[in-house]
């Protein structure tokens, strides 16, 4: 399986190409939608979402609301494309307008200027901008739905966001509980952290967050140890990482299995019947495969970098020192980062399972999951 993305923050639309998508599987355009919807929610967002209304257009491998096997192509038009084509256009426009030279830190502006050899930070963070995640969703719940046709189910919610963080833990099914206004569970503590986010905003400051996305369903044996690029954990881990300001992944424990004894990390075997674990410690993945316990990660969202008050920098190339450039952006969008996480998941445990298991049709791959001890 592979999926490619293309496209501009303010360019005429968003791409994806999605391939190894089996034949036969129908797509739920409504829960596309609706995860498309919720990309740009959560309490904290800025003013491009009251621009824009993400609608995934799709352009091939599809007919008929089925899955031909063929590669899927995929179109988010950007609706503020209109506002920014004197500027965007790939047939010609004005280039010096919206120049960025005031490069921001925390960004991709100053190391993609010097590696690409360009004077405008315009070239580098309209492709490095978050906003390339809408068409990851729309990718990423078809792939969804094709893990769901096996069994297997992801769900998530915020953990942690500006400063507050909620130490209880929830059953799998609970998670469909979660707030729709920044997807923690504890109301009382979204509503600090929700404070929290205001006064970030009132100082003209940002903030990040924790997201805790879980799966259920998925059968031991998925990874392998027997060579590091196909452990599981690497390529879950990997698969988080690629989303935009992540800086950190867990899986299980994670960092805090290093200040703990071994007696309580690990989970204690048991048999009756069948092989269980009492405990979950691992987070479902053990020497690089899943155990086929629940598999819990956890990501860090760093603050968004582009603050309103704007941080001291240099101007590129001169190195005049100057305030950053500030660009529209959120105060804190955890909330939305949790949704573009369960999709970038989505995605590589789809490919996992499809690369040990093949099969042409959505049937032909169930059936072989099904198979599976």
């Amino acid at each position: 399986m592979r999926l490619s993305t293309a496209g501009e923050s303010h360019g005429k639309g968003l791409v994806a190409i999605l391939e190894g998508i089996p034949a036969g599987l129908k797509v739920d355009f409504e829960e596309i939608a609706a995860r498309l919807a919720a990309r740009q929610s959560g309490y904290g967002r800025g003013a491009r979402q009251k621009i824009e209304k993400d609608n995934a257009e799709f352009l091939a491998g599809v007919r008929g609301g089925v899955t031909l096997g063929s590669p899927i192509a995929i179109l988010i038009p950007n609706l503020d494309y209109a506002n920014w084509e004197p500027y965007m256009a790939p047939e010609g426009c004005d280039i010096e307008t919206k120049k960025l030279t005031k490069v921001r830190p925390g960004h991709a502006d100053l190391a993609g200027v010097v590696k690409f050899g360009t004077d405008d930070a315009r070239n580098i963070l309209e492709r490095a901008s978050a906003r390339e995640t809408a068409v990851r969703v729309a990718a990423g719940t078809v792939c969804r739905t094709l893990l769901r046709t096996l069994g297997v189910e992801i769900a998530g919610y915020v953990r942690a966001a500006g400063g507050i963080r909620d130490e209880k833990e929830y059953r799998f099914e609970e998670l469909a509980g979660r707030s729709p206004v920044l997807s923690m569970m504890d109301r009382a503590l979204e509503r600090e952290a929700c404070a929290s986010i205001d006064r970030c905003r009132a100082e003209g400051d940002s903030c990040g967050g924790i997201a805790e996305l879980r799966v259920k369903g998925l059968k031991s044996g998925f990874g392998s140890c027997m060579t590091y690029r196909e452990k599981l954990d690497a390529r879950l881990a990997a698969a988080l990482m690629s989303v935009q300001a992540v800086k950190g992944v867990e899986v299980g424990l994670g960092f805090a299995a290093a200040e703990k004894r071994g007696s309580e990390v690990h989970d204690e075997i048991y048999y009756d019947g069948s092989f269980r674990r009492k405990t979950n410690r691992a987070g479902g993945i053990e020497g690089g495969m899943s155990n086929g316990e629940e598999i819990v990660l956890r990501a860090a969202m760093k603050p968004i970098p582009t603050l309103m008050k704007g941080l001291q920098t240099a101007e590129y190339p001169s190195g005049k020192p100057v305030r950053a450039a500030a660009e529209r952006s959120d105060v804190c969008a955890i909330a939305a980062c949790e949704e573009v996480l369960e999709s970038a998941l989505a995605y590589e445990l789809a490919a996992v399972v499809t690369e040990r298991l093949g099969g042409d049709t959505a049937a032909e791959l169930k059936a072989r999951y099904g198979a599976l001890a």
